[in-house]
């Protein structure tokens, strides 16, 4: 029988090295997380889509797609597991241990995934879509009016004026595994504008660059 110290998001355990095994960041243990953390994260787009899709229905496709990545990016599953408390209960190299992994938003963010992942293995597809929905439920409700990130921001300001959609690239990255830092720009030859971010992967890093491209293309405009 599962013991009341292996209940996490909601979920009683039956099975405890499963949870164990979800809580466990790869400096710990080559028995780590990062399997499930990949199953998980299919299982949250899928039944946050499902969410988004029942409870906008005048939402297009645009307005749902980025509700869906403002509730599931790493910043936003970071937040919930700050919530959940999970950083007390991860299992982490010394490294991690000693630069304070438990409160980094990307080992919170992959753990609360691998946790989703665990609750599916231990107790089924619909047990974990209720986890699922109802810690997401307030949150799709209030997410209507979700601003567009930087990027859509970007690339719909160059279309109003029939300018070519910017381009990016990765340019490098640096840091060791568990804390790599990824470097992007944002060209937009049109415009003579060229302007790089930094970020803890690569998308992060894409959408600085473009807030930094949008604020140049904003201030030649408006010169």
């Amino acid at each position: 029988m599962p013991v009341a110290t292996d209940k996490i998001l909601g979920h009683v355990f039956a099975d405890a090295a499963l949870l164990e095994r979800a809580l466990t960041h790869r400096s710990a243990s080559h028995q780590n997380n990062e399997r499930l953390e990949f199953l998980g994260d299919a299982l949250l787009n899928l039944f946050v889509a499902e969410l988004v899709y029942e409870r906008h229905p005048r939402a297009d496709e645009g307005e749902m797609t980025r509700l869906r990545a403002a509730l599931v990016n790493g910043a936003a599953l970071a937040e919930i597991a700050r919530a959940e408390e999970l950083g007390d209960r991860l299992h982490l190299g010394p490294g991690e241990l000693k630069s304070g992994g438990f409160r980094r938003e990307s080992i919170l963010s992959d753990a609360f995934e691998a946790l989703v992942a665990a609750i599916y293995h231990d107790a089924g597809w619909n047990a974990c879509r209720d986890t699922v929905r109802r810690l997401f439920g307030a949150r799709v409700a209030a997410g209507a009016n979700t601003p567009k990130d930087a990027k859509t921001r970007l690339q719909e300001k160059l279309q109003a004026r029939n300018l070519p959609l910017p381009a990016y690239e990765l340019v490098g990255s640096s840091g060791e595994e568990h804390a790599r830092v990824f470097d992007a720009a944002c060209r937009i030859d049109s415009a003579d504008i060229l302007t790089h971010g930094s970020g803890s992967s690569r998308r992060a890093a894409e959408q600085i660059a473009a807030e930094h491209a949008l604020a140049e293309l904003e201030r030649k405009l408006a010169g």
